[in-house]
């Protein structure tokens, strides 16, 4: 058991690779502090994972509330006396036509949903490791990091700023043994993908960007976090590192 005596805060746990994540970190031992808008998915996924003989707890709530990430933190203490591991993973995908469709209400929305509520919650997490260190890891994309797409304009920089929050807090916290990472998806099959997921020609599209031919289970996406959050990435910080099937590599 990797996470064993370890507790940890996933964020937009209620389902893809935030659910897949949850189940594989209780699987490893980890008490966890759910995360997520929609409570009655949240409810299922920690009786699943008390049924399962692991132990979480659910905080129902929106990270683009600042005191949101304060409710996450304060439950990992009063539950389980300690914080470990932060999968920063809550995001939003509004894609548009071209970037001057985004109204300042949906560039606003992907801005504070995908990296200024990331930052919400790293800054509370970020003192609960001080005294035993610690993994914080954020979801990014490859969109933003060396391939642009075009209608994802808001959601490129987003991604492309939670790189860069992670570079400056490994810089800032490495001495205190806090590493920080992000990581970049693919094409995952989650209910954020929609219709790229659903429809078979949209899959099969989506697909043939990435040089593995094929989208990403959650699940796959799920154990590159728990590498991320485990003592074997006790050297990795300050990394952005693809999860992504090849993605970016056929765009370079």
């Amino acid at each position: 058991m990797r996470l064993k005596g370890k507790t940890a805060i996933i964020t937009g746990a209620s389902s893809g690779i935030g659910a897949a994540t949850a189940r594989l970190f209780a699987r490893e031992g980890a008490a966890l502090v759910l995360g997520a808008r929609r409570k009655l998915l949240l409810d299922d996924l920690v009786d699943e994972i008390t049924a399962m003989g692991g132990t979480a707890a659910a905080v129902c709530g929106d990270v683009c509330d600042s005191g949101f990430g304060e409710e996450l933190a304060e439950t990992a203490i009063r539950y389980f006396g300690r914080l470990d591991i932060a999968f920063n993973n809550a995001g939003i995908l509004r894609m548009e036509p071209n970037s001057t469709s985004i109204t300042p209400e949906v560039w606003r929305e992907t801005i504070e949903t995908n990296l200024t509520g990331a930052f919400f919650c790293a800054r509370r997490q970020i003192p609960l490791m001080l005294s035993q260190g610690g993994s914080i890891i954020f979801t990014s994309s490859f969109v933003g990091h060396g391939v642009g797409l075009p209608g994802m304009t808001a959601y490129a920089a987003s991604k492309a700023g939670l790189i860069g929050m992670a570079q400056c807090l490994a810089a800032e916290y490495g001495a205190q043994n806090i590493r920080v990472n992000a990581l970049l998806p693919g094409g995952t099959r989650t209910d954020m993908a929609g219709d790229f997921s659903d429809d078979p020609d949209a899959a099969e599209m989506i697909a043939s960007l990435h040089a593995l031919k094929r989208m990403a289970e959650p699940e796959e996406i799920a154990r590159s976090a728990l590498f991320l959050a485990s003592d074997e990435a006790s050297f990795v910080t300050g990394s952005a590192m693809f999860v992504d099937g090849g993605n970016a590599i056929t765009k370079l």
